[in-house]
């Protein structure tokens, strides 16, 4: 039976990105949060890190589902935002050792 977990990151900083918690799961729906003002980036640039040039945008209240096909973890994810105090909301689907 499929376990939900589900958290939310926030970029304190912005322009200094957030690594994903320690996290496994099949994939996961990732969500600019409703009250951002501003862009929020997604991604992974190859070298551990997430900015407005490299990374998949996100404006308030947009949905993205990032598919692993297998066990993976949204560690391997970094967060950014352009506003400061603004961030996404996780929902992991199908999550391993939940």
């Amino acid at each position: 039976m499929a376990q939900a977990t589900s958290g939310q990151i926030t970029v304190t900083t912005a322009g200094t990105e957030v690594q994903g918690p320690d996290i496994k799961a099949q994939g996961f729906f990732i969500k600019a949060k409703s009250t951002n003002t501003g862009l929020g980036y997604v991604g992974n640039d190859g070298a551990g890190a997430v900015a407005s040039t490299t990374g998949f945008s996100l404006s308030a209240d947009q949905i993205i589902y990032i598919e692993f096909g297998g066990a993976g973890n949204l560690n391997s994810l970094w967060f950014d935002s352009a506003v400061n105090g603004e961030g996404f909301c996780w929902l992991a689907v199908d999550p391993w050792g939940v």
